[in-house]
């Protein structure tokens, strides 16, 4: 009888450490997460000693919080980007319409010859366009984004679009490039909205335009994963670049001269991948292409 009361006297007070020790954990860990948030600091909680239960606790909770910095570093770095992004729509808004308000302006000028005001009517006009077409690809894009933008998919013959819009846009190409076609026929009909890939060609061309030089090089064929498209044009784009060229409003142009926004490229990829299709860009010794895949 006297053992079995010591035994349990010994098991009563080893029960009674645990507990005090638990509760020690549990007071520990308390004081850590008031340090976290009065001193923001991102330091795990730690036990004062061994315990299975509570380290599994712990765990948990310091993964919760591990979680929480993650979404916290993810909204500050989206807040980040937004607000270049708005600052980039205001600059490339702007751009125009100060250009416009100041010819408008010289237009009020009457020493103005009948000859100086059709000009300044003409940049007016140009000024304009350029502003719709800056205020269509930003609602474009964010339909685009939001899911909102209709694609009907059918079988596309892409030969006849492609050759279609390189007779549309002709005159402006060979007054540039020096233009090398490849478009075999007999290509498969590809799967897409033909609107939406007459759109994803119209930026590329535009793309060429504004940036590329010498020899535009567009081609298609057939591969084991599809039909492949491939434009190639002279321009340069840095290796620092070549990654960010799809990205919204990224431009390795700093100055923003309002007629380069990075938003046709962005629009290239996103419809591509709304069809289906895939895009990258890459480097090559006839400069910067774009090649995008498209399912036969």
């Amino acid at each position: 009888m006297p053992l079995a009361v010591g035994l349990l006297i010994v098991l009563c007070a080893i029960l009674l450490f645990r507990l005090a020790m638990l509760e020690k954990d549990l007071r520990s860990g308390a004081g850590q997460l008031k340090d976290r948030r009065e001193t923001a600091s991102g330091a795990p909680l730690r036990l004062a000693a061994p315990n299975a239960s509570a380290e599994a606790l712990l765990a948990q909770v310091n993964a919760l919080l591990r979680q929480g910095e993650d979404e916290r570093a993810a909204f500050r770095e989206r807040e980040k980007v937004l607000r270049q992004q708005i600052a980039n729509v205001s600059h490339d808004l702007r751009t125009p319409l100060t250009s416009i308000r100041g010819y408008l302006q010289l237009m009020e000028d009457e020493s103005l010859s009948e000859e100086e005001r059709k000009r300044c009517l003409a940049v007016v006009e140009e000024r304009s366009r350029v502003l719709q077409d800056l205020i269509a690809a930003f609602y474009d894009l964010s339909r685009l984004e939001a899911g909102e933008y209709a694609i009907t998919r059918e079988k596309v013959d892409l030969r006849e679009v492609l050759s279609e819009l390189l007779a549309a846009f002709y005159s402006d190409l060979e007054a540039k490039f020096r233009v090398e076609v490849d478009l075999p026929e007999g290509l498969s009909p590809v799967w897409g909205d033909r609107a939406a890939l007459t759109r994803v060609y119209a930026n590329l061309i535009r793309n060429a335009l504004d940036h590329g030089e010498g020899i535009l090089t567009v081609a298609a064929g057939e591969t084991a994963e599809g039909v492949e498209t491939r434009f190639e044009n002279g321009g340069e784009v840095g290796e620092e670049d070549l990654p960010h060229v799809f990205d919204r409003f990224y431009t390795s142009d700093q100055t923003r001269s309002g007629r380069n926004t990075g938003l046709g490229l962005a629009i290239v990829k996103a419809l591509t991948e709304q069809m289906g299709g895939r895009v990258r860009a890459e480097r090559s010794s006839g400069g910067f292409a774009v090649v995008i895949i498209w399912k036969k």
